[in-house]
């Protein structure tokens, strides 16, 4: 058997595979989201669901006017968050003179070098599967042409709305989508540019809504409306869409289990059920994650810089900076290609997906060190990927410093994790969870034959090709594939 000639599982597989499966081998990770509350029932979802985890790698990209001064994302607006998100610039000390010099920054966003299809090659070459792109953060800012307000990227005010490729979020779908890529609309829920979500009548005290909702009820029933209107607009003019990624949890219905944020939390219902069946309808299928709200409609939880010590029982994804800032920062650090690798194998061998984030920089350009990661990336992506893609959860899911996922069919990948100084795989490689089935080749990604292995008294021992030593396939990990016995 060659690697080489080894494919994956295809995203259409009935979900009675896996149930088989499960039966034979001990699947971990069923294609449920919410391990409390209703659960999804659209068989097009959970088909989409299935899809979605067999894709493993994707692109987080937040973006917007606050490239221009380098700062985090929206957050400097919010009251509540001054002790970590200092104001900067010569008009600090007045919130209200911040606010609007952060919001005049739509008169100087002229991002002339964005192309986006040079994006879309690079995430292809790492190996990326989809794309999640900011259309709108907290600030209320819009990355796409929406009927609804003027503070967008297409309006007369921003320089760059005379440029061909204006309508950012299209132009980025479609790229992507032209690269083969699933595509994803992160979209803000709150909206602190909104007059009907931060009313101007009042100071905004924290994250949430301003005003009292139960005495202002006409100002909340328009804000809802604001916000169907736009993702309407997302669900039916920027072509096929997979997934709507909704950020803000604050902004829900109060429960008497409702978690808290800031210091004015109120009811904030924005009416879900009405957006999913209005979005479905133009979009059927869709996956909605709506984060940190408890239901139906949080199809996939996202954990944010951090990773689960064992794999959980419903479909997840970790966003994670490949820097250390969600938004571009010139002099920011990006983690080691090495790093990058593990935690990918580490999230995949725990049944989840990494969505990597890389900002832009205001000019429309993807850092040269990101650049780098990437082709990195997709070296070693190139050698393994057939290792992640498709692949579930299965317990132990690491051992020592090899991490294990599978396939259908008892199929078990096993993926050594090297020390930083460690250049070329060792020897041998000792597991004791898993034995090969009698008379079965043990294949090492990168190699056309097979390598050997004995069994011994708890597990086997693989034994890695001189050659491989010498001139090893690629370089932070190595991958194999066997035929387990069953357990």
């Amino acid at each position: 058997m060659v690697i080489r000639s080894i494919s994956i599982v295809r995203r259409s597989m009935f979900l009675i595979v896996w149930l088989v499966s499960f039966l034979l081998f001990g699947m971990v990770c069923p294609a449920q989201s919410e391990p409390n509350g209703e659960k999804e029932t659209d068989p097009l979802v959970l088909e989409k669901l299935e899809w979605f985890q067999d894709m493993k790698f994707g692109l987080l990209m937040h973006w917007g006017t606050y490239s221009q001064w380098q700062i985090v994302e929206s957050w400097s607006l919010c009251p509540e968050d001054e002790n970590w998100c200092e104001r900067r610039g010569d008009r600090a000390d007045d919130y209200f003179e911040y606010k609007q010099a952060y919001e005049n920054l739509l008169t100087t966003f002229n991002p002339v070098k964005f192309d986006p299809d040079s994006w879309a090659a690079a995430a292809k070459e790492a190996g990326m599967r989809y794309v999640i792109f900011t259309t709108k953060h907290h600030d209320g800012f819009c990355m796409f042409d929406t009927r609804e307000t003027d503070y967008k990227v297409t309006s007369k005010t921003c320089p760059f709305s005379s440029h061909s490729r204006s309508n950012i979020a299209k132009e980025i779908f479609d790229a992507f989508r032209g690269q083969g890529f699933g595509v994803g609309a992160y979209f803000s829920k709150p909206d602190w540019h909104c007059p009907d979500y931060w009313w101007p009548y009042f100071p905004p005290f924290d994250r949430n809504v301003n005003y009292d909702i139960e005495r202002y009820p006409q100002k909340w029933e328009a804000f809802k409306k604001f916000t169907f209107n736009q993702i309407k607009e997302l669900m039916s003019d920027f072509g096929k869409i997979d997934i709507l990624w909704l950020d803000g949890g604050w902004v829900q219905p109060m429960t008497a289990t409702s978690p808290r944020w800031g210091k004015n939390p109120s009811d904030q219902d924005i009416d879900m059920p009405g957006i999913a069946a209005m979005a479905r309808s133009l979009q059927p299928g869709l996956i909605i994650v709506d984060r940190a709200v408890e239901g139906r409609y949080q199809n996939y939880r996202t954990p944010e810089q951090e990773i689960p010590d064992t794999a959980l029982s419903y479909v997840w994804e970790t966003c994670m900076t490949m820097a250390t800032s969600w938004s571009y920062v010139a002099t920011d650090t990006y983690k080691p290609t090495s790093k990058l690798i593990h935690l990918l194998v580490d999230i995949v061998a725990k049944g989840g997906n990494l969505l990597l984030n890389i900002g832009p920089s205001p000019e429309g350009e993807l850092a040269p060190v990101a650049l780098e990661r990437l082709k990195e990336i997709g070296a070693w992506m190139k050698v393994n990927g057939e290792a992640l893609y498709g692949s579930r959860a299965v317990t132990p899911y690491k051992e020592g410093k090899v991490c294990f996922n599978r396939l259908p069919g008892k199929i078990v990948n096993a993926i050594y994790l090297a020390d930083e100084d460690e250049k070329v795989p060792p020897e041998t490689i000792a597991v004791s969870a898993f034995t090969p089935e009698e008379g079965s080749a043990v294949m090492m990604f990168g190699l056309e034959e097979p390598v050997k292995w004995e069994k011994v008294e708890k597990g086997f021992v693989i034994h890695v090709p001189e050659s491989a030593r010498t001139n090893p396939p690629c370089d932070h990990a190595w991958a194999f594939r066997f035929v387990a016995e069953g357990r």
